[in-house]
């Protein structure tokens, strides 16, 4: 009876920290792909005055 406590309790740690580390791990790949996408954002060219006007007769 004892050791199997012990075995649910030594599981259910490992699997708190298998949790702990994946969510971990998708933050660290989010932030990467949030700078990603900033730097990429920044390479665009400026153009003044695009978008500025709506065709709406069109």
């Amino acid at each position: 009876m004892m050791d199997s406590i012990a075995a649910m309790s030594v599981g259910m740690s490992n699997a708190q920290l298998q949790q702990s580390v994946s969510i971990s791990v998708a933050k660290k790949a989010m932030d990467s792909a949030e700078l990603a996408a900033q730097e990429m954002l920044q390479m665009l060219p400026s153009t003044p005055g695009v978008g500025a006007n709506i065709d709406t007769y069109a």
